[in-house]
């Protein structure tokens, strides 16, 4: 599968909610924005077959339950939210592990529930 422009966008967005859906609430503080986009950047490297829809690494896996929730949630907006297959996320997201909070609140404040009625 050949990559498109603007691909890095989808993935980008794809994995940052991959990491919302799968992270438990926590504080982390102490971190400031550049290391926060460092983490985020590690776990965007770290899953480039999901985009593919292909199984995610152990590494990937890894990445996902390591990064801190507060590092992604502010870059998720109700705009890049319309574009998120929510299935296929909770699904990667329980496939590493993790449990999927049920309305879950994080970025642009729509939970999982309200993602996907964005999509019917």
């Amino acid at each position: 599968m050949k990559v498109k422009k603007g691909s890095s966008v989808m993935i980008h967005v794809t994995l940052v909610v991959l990491l919302i859906f799968a992270l438990p609430i926590q504080t982390v503080q102490g971190l400031s924005p550049a290391e926060c986009k460092l983490l985020v950047n590690i776990l965007v490297s770290a899953c480039p077959e999901v985009i593919n829809r292909k199984p995610p690494s152990a590494y990937c896996c890894q990445r996902i339950r390591v990064t801190p929730e507060e590092c992604v949630c502010s870059r998720i907006t109700p705009q890049l939210a319309v574009l998120i297959d929510v299935n296929y996320a909770v699904k990667v997201v329980q496939g590493c592990g993790r449990p999927v909070p049920r309305h879950h609140k994080c970025g642009s404040k729509l939970s999982v529930h309200d993602v996907s009625q964005l999509h019917e």
